[in-house]
């Protein structure tokens, strides 16, 4: 498959101009605008978009995110959840992203889901 680097570059530039960013919170998830990626990182599809969950709010600016997919994968690096479109948080994928990147809220998660995802992420991370 052929990426359209150039077709994502002129949108990156239209993202980063913003001059407003969305109110957001943990929970939340959101169309959010990811582009072309390398090798395995999440793409954001035809319009460089798709959904991600909000995990961490670390100002009004920065964020860490976990993207969703439709992929019925089972293992330990996805999670489902109950969605309107029967998604899955990739939870190998978390990443930083600015706020200018948030296109559209689409709901919110239960607090109880939430938390699991949080502990699932969680054991990727080394005990120090």
């Amino acid at each position: 498959m052929k990426k359209e680097f150039d077709a994502w570059n002129e949108k990156k530039k239209v993202v980063h101009d913003r001059e407003s960013v969305p109110f957001f919170h943990e929970r939340e998830v959101w169309w959010c605008t990811i582009g072309l990626n390398v090798g395995y990182e999440q793409d954001g599809g035809d319009k460089f978009e798709r959904p991600i969950l909000v995990v961490k709010k670390f100002n009004r600016d920065v964020l860490w995110v976990l993207p969703l997919t439709t992929s019925d994968k089972r293992n330990q690096y996805y999670f489902p959840i109950s969605g309107k479109e029967g998604s899955a948080v990739i939870l190998s994928q978390l990443r930083l992203v600015s706020s200018k990147r948030l296109e559209r809220l689409m709901y919110k998660l239960p607090k109880g889901q939430f938390k699991q995802i949080l502990a699932q992420v969680q054991q990727f991370f080394p005990k120090v």
